[in-house]
Formats: C-alpha cells, sequence, structure tokens
C-alpha cells in the first residue's frame, strides 16, 4: 500500500498551481495524495490528516504567513498527539527556515526545488518521523 501524503493550501493564499504539481510529483512517485484545496486553516488541515491517516504533510505558502500559522499547524498536531511530519513550501526567506525547524516542521523547500528534492523531503520527513 502507497504512502498517504495530505497537501494543503493554508489562510488566503490563492495561487495553487505549485501544490497541484507538487501533488502530480508526488502522485508519480508512487505517493497517495490527498489535496484539501484552497483556503484551509491549521485545524481543518489536522483534522484530515488524522482522518485520512497520512503519513505527511505538506503546505505551500506564498503569502508569507508561515511564521503564524505554520505553529498553529504543528501546535494541533501535538495537541491531538498525532506525530505526522510537515513539510513547508513556498516564498520562505532562508532566515526564518530555524524558526520553522523550531515551530516543528520537518522540511522546507523553497522555488525552484526540483522533484527529486520534494520526493526526497517527503521520504526524509516520513523515515524520520517512525525513528523518532
Amino acid at each position: 500500500m502507497a504512502e498517504r501524503v495530505l497537501v494543503t493550501k493554508l489562510g488566503l493564499d490563492g495561487h495553487d498551481r505549485g501544490i497541484k504539481i507538487v501533488a502530480r510529483i508526488l502522485r508519480d512517485a508512487g505517493y497517495e495524495v490527498i489535496y484539501t484545496g484552497l483556503f484551509q486553516t491549521p485545524e481543518t488541515v489536522v483534522a484530515a490528516a488524522i482522518d485520512e491517516d497520512v503519513s505527511a504533510i505538506g503546505v505551500s505558502m506564498l503569502s508569507g504567513a508561515h511564521g503564524a500559522i505554520l505553529p498553529m499547524v504543528t501546535g494541533a498536531l501535538s495537541d491531538a498527539g498525532a506525530d505526522i511530519p510537515v513539510i513547508l513550501g513556498g516564498i520562505v526567506p532562508e532566515d526564518d527556515f530555524q524558526t520553522m525547524y523550531d515551530a516543528g516542521v520537518a522540511r522546507v523547500l523553497t522555488p525552484g526545488a526540483t522533484a527529486e528534492e520534494v520526493v526526497e523531503a517527503v521520504r526524509g520527513a516520513i523515515e524520520e518521523s517512525r525513528v523518532s
């Protein structure tokens, strides 16, 4: 059975071309992909991830709100007792990477990431979550 990955757009960011490409990359790599669509909240994403029994969550954020929203996602996962790694992709300044890791984000990808980098980020995050 294929690993399941949920991919989503959080907040008011309506640019979804990139996440759709990521969904296809992951599907082509053998993952079962659940796409929640636009304008999701941290609570809806966490509920969907738990309901769908996913191995990872991929979040696309181009709005610059990652510093406020991603800690809500990782916090809600922790509150629910769910050990599901979160991979953040989008417009994230390098200065924010450590803040995202400190907030519990497993990987950060920026524009220009290759298909191989996307797949490796998801694969690595899932493997690390199983070891911890």
